[in-house]
């Protein structure tokens, strides 16, 4: 499910995990950052955390709103996610992944 990836920072690691806690709007101001955006370890998991984010803000509601506010549970997927980016991961997410990769965006 996940691997490790090489010549990671400490920095990495916190910005990647700050993209899934607080997406979709940290992974876009990384996009703006020059230094950030060329990182490998970065460029993967912000990839994915802006797809999940903006995939996030459209479900949750619509199933919270069936399950009578059981749905948000969802969101601490996304800390589990933070979690392991935090400790040197790079995480598949099923469709998410291969979607980014597809694009060209990790």
């Amino acid at each position: 499910m996940s691997e490790q990836m090489s010549d990671v920072t400490s920095d990495d690691r916190l910005w990647a995990a700050l993209a899934y806690v607080f997406s979709p709007i940290v992974p876009i101001i990384l996009f703006l950052m020059e230094d950030k955006k060329n990182r490998p370890f970065i460029r993967a998991h912000n990839a994915q955390a802006l797809v999940m984010g903006v995939v996030m803000a459209v479900l949750v509601p619509i199933i919270a709103g069936v399950t009578l506010g059981c749905g948000a549970i969802i969101w601490f997927i996304m800390l589990y996610w933070a979690y392991q980016a935090y400790q040197g991961k790079l995480i598949t997410i099923p469709v998410v992944t291969d979607f980014v990769k597809n694009q060209g965006w990790a």
